[in-house]
């Protein structure tokens, strides 16, 4: 081999090693950012599967039963303590879910007002924890998207999930139920943030149908609801599409094993001379003072994954 095509191959050698290098490189920051973003999301994504696995299961249960009562009867009873106990588990391991203040709770029928997290993960904790300690229903309203999503008709309808019509709530205050709202609702899933923001505009409806069933208000709040799950900072285009579509578009992420705690806080009771507008800023003020009394403000995540740590628990 002379000299000249020796370095041609020397030459050529090289060439290839640093087409690999580079190429090497390519994959390597690919792979770091698909890894990135499965991490951030794979919480949300794995709640998500075990919501539709819950749904599956209720299929199954209702076909092998031939179950064909009314979906709030205790014949499904069986099957909600199953699904509740999957989830209260669930909440023990990756939250360290507390519930605190559930004296609160009136014998009778009432209006829970609660703040919406990102993801409203520590609500179905609460459902769920609520079932198993009382055997207790609570009717939720919920925004008219969550009906849009497939596959989930018969789990929306055995744990209670309404559109909220006045009409609807009257009738389940009627029959003795707890209903809950978040009155910030999708908006405030979306756009609140760490400094836990309430965002009720100008919802007055729960207020209303307070004061004609003649039944308290309870508010209700979980600590560190934030930290767990959060939404992106850049919100205005979001916002935009949200605000004209009402579907929401911003994707939550995190899953952080965070400390949860609920509370529930003391009953606003029925008042025939307070006006609506006076009912929902009291019902504000409450929730507010949750808030204040039990959440480090702006939220931060150390600290509530420190909290799983400590043994002390926070009454009201």
């Amino acid at each position: 081999m002379t000299d000249l095509s020796c370095l041609a191959y020397v030459l050529e050698e090289w060439t290839v090693v640093e087409y690999l290098k580079k190429y090497l490189f390519h994959m390597i920051i690919a792979l770091l950012t698909m890894s990135a973003i499965l991490v951030v999301f794979i919480v949300p994504l794995t709640i998500l599967f075990f919501i539709y696995l819950s749904n599956i299961l209720l299929l199954i249960y209702q076909r092998n039963s031939e179950v064909k009562a009314d979906p709030l009867s205790e014949v499904w009873d069986s099957a909600r303590k199953t699904i509740a106990s999957f989830w209260d588990i669930y909440a023990r391991i990756w939250h360290g879910y507390e519930l605190h203040g559930v004296e609160n709770l009136p014998e009778g029928p009432g209006i829970l007002v609660y703040y919406h997290g990102a993801i409203p993960i520590d609500y179905l904790y609460f459902l769920s924890r609520l079932f198993l300690w009382k055997k207790r229903l609570c009717l939720s309203v919920a925004d008219h998207f969550v009906f849009r999503l497939p596959g989930l008709k018969l789990l929306l309808e055995v744990t209670g999930v309404m559109p909220g019509s006045r009409e609807e709530c009257l009738i389940a205050l009627k029959n003795g139920h707890l209903v809950s709202v978040s009155p910030g609702g999708v908006r405030e899933a979306l756009f609140s943030d760490e400094s836990y923001q309430l965002m009720w505009g100008n919802r007055k409806g729960f207020a209303q149908v307070a004061l004609d069933a003649k039944v308290p208000i309870i508010p209700m709040y979980t600590q560190n609801v934030r930290e767990g799950y959060r939404t992106f900072k850049e919100r205005r285009f979001f916002r935009q599409l949200y605000e004209s579509t009402r579907l929401p578009f911003t994707p939550p992420y995190g899953g952080l094993p965070v400390k949860f705690r609920t509370y529930i806080g003391e009953p606003i009771p029925y008042d025939p001379n307070i006006t609506t507008e006076e009912l929902v800023e009291k019902t504000k003020t409450a929730v507010q003072a949750l808030i204040n009394k039990h959440q480090t403000i702006p939220g931060s995540i150390w600290k509530a994954l420190l909290e799983r740590f400590d043994k002390r628990c926070k009454r009201d």
